[in-house]
C-alpha cells in the first residue's frame, strides 16, 4: 500500500504513522563524535556506514514505520570540499545514504518476520544546513538569495535522490517562505515523486524567518505531490498552536506531519539543557493527531527508547496500528 493510501486511512484524525527520531542523536548514542562537523552524521556515509545502518536498524525496532536517511547535512558540493572527492564519488557518496537505509528495511522484516514493510524518507536539509552556522533556524540567506538560486543549489541532490529510488522525499527544518517555494517548484521537475515539506518555527506561530506558518501551508497546497505539510525541531509547546493557526488554511488532501525535538534548548555555553514546561511528545501526540497530522515522530535529542515510549502509548490508545 503507497504512503498516500495509507496517509488517507488517518484522514478522520483517528490514528498516525510513526516516524523515527533524531538519527545524529543515536549515532553519538553509538559513540560517532559528529558535533562541529560541517558534514554533521554525512560524514559518517563515507566513514562508518555500518554505524549508520545500525542506527536505522534501532529505529526499526523501535517501532518506526518511516526511517530517514543521513542525508540532512549531505550535499554533492559539501562532499567535494570537504572530503576531497570527485563529482562522482560525491554522487555516490549522497546515493548511499538512500540505500544504506533501503538495505536496511528488507534485512529489518526479515530478521523479525514484520508484517509491514516499513518506508524510507531521503531527508533534503535545507540550504543553512550547508552554512554549519545555525542559520536553518534563522532562515536569514534567503534575504540574500532568489528562488531561482535556492533551487540550483537544491536541484542536484533532488536528482540524485529521486532517481535512486527513494520512496519520498523529506524537506527538512526549512526555515523560509522562499525556500519552501523553491522546493514546491522543483518537485514538479520530479513527477514521480511524493514528499513532505517539514518547517523550522521560531515560535507557536511562525516559521524561523517570521512568515506565518500558515503561510507556508499555503505554499505546500499548491503542490499535489506533497502529502504533508507540518513542523519539525521545534518545542513540542509550540505544535497545537502552530498547526491550529493554520487549520482554515490547510487543503483536505493535505495531512499534517509533526515530529519535534524532544523539548531541551541548546546553549552554545552549556549545551543541551531542559526547558521550563518541558511536555513530553506521547502526551501532546493525541492532541496533534485530532489536529490532523498522520505523521508523528522526533527530532533532535529522541531516540529509538522515546520512539518506542510513543509507539506504545498510541497502540494503548488505539491511534495507531500494532504490527
Amino acid at each position: 500500500m503507497s504512503l498516500r493510501a495509507r496517509l488517507r486511512n488517518y484522514a478522520n484524525g483517528d490514528g498516525a504513522l510513526l516516524l523515527d527520531g533524531g538519527l545524529a542523536t543515536q549515532l553519538e548514542a553509538q559513540g560517532a563524535k559528529l558535533q562541529g562537523d560541517p558534514l554533521w552524521s554525512a560524514r559518517l556515509l563515507a566513514t562508518d556506514p555500518q554505524a549508520i545502518s545500525d542506527a536505522h536498524h534501532s529505529f526499526l525496532k523501535s517501532g518506526a514505520d518511516i526511517i530517514t536517511t543521513a542525508t540532512y547535512q549531505a550535499t554533492i558540493q559539501g562532499f567535494v570540499r570537504h572530503l576531497n572527492v570527485s563529482l562522482d564519488v560525491a554522487r555516490e557518496l549522497l546515493v548511499s545514504g538512500l540505500h544504506l537505509a533501503k538495505q536496511t528495511v528488507p534485512a529489518y522484516v526479515s530478521d523479525t518476520h514484520g508484517k509491514a514493510c516499513p518506508l524510507v524518507a531521503a531527508s533534503v536539509g535545507p540550504y543553512g544546513a550547508s552554512l554549519h552556522d545555525g542559520s536553518e533556524y534563522t532562515g536569514a540567506y534567503a534575504k540574500m538569495m532568489s528562488v531561482e538560486e535556492l533551487k540550483s543549489w537544491h536541484r542536484p541532490q533532488l536528482e540524485c535522490l529521486a532517481a535512486a529510488g527513494a520512496d519520498l522525499l523529506a524537506f527538512e527544518t526549512i526555515p523560509s517562505l522562499k525556500e519552501a517555494e523553491a522546493l514546491v517548484e522543483l518537485l514538479r521537475e520530479l513527477p514521480n515523486c511524493d514528499a513532505w515539506l517539514s518547517f523550522s518555527c521560531k515560535d507557536g506561530a511562525c516559521l524561523a524567518d517570521g512568515s506565518p506558518f500558515g503561510d507556508g501551508v499555503c505554499v505546500a497546497n499548491k503542490s499535489t505531490q506533497l502529502l504533508a505539510v507540518g513542523v519539525n525541531c521545534c518545542t513540542p509547546e509550540w505544535v497545537e498552536t502552530l498547526l491550529d493557526s493554520a487549520k482554515a488554511l490547510k487543503s483536505p488532501n493535505m495531512s499534517y506531519i509533526v515530529y519535534p525535538n524532544s523539548g531541551e534548548e541548546w546553549d552554545a555555553e552549556q549545551g543541551w539543557r531542559t526547558s521550563s514546561g518541558k511536555s513530553s511528545i506521547p502526551a501532546l501526540s493525541h492532541t496533534w493527531i485530532k489536529q490532523g497530522a498522520a505523521l508523528i515522530g522526533g527530532c533532535c535529542r529522541v531516540g529509538p527508547d522515546q520512539i518506542a515510549e510513543l509507539r506504545r502509548h498510541l497502540e494503548g490508545h488505539g491511534n495507531i496500528t500494532i504490527r
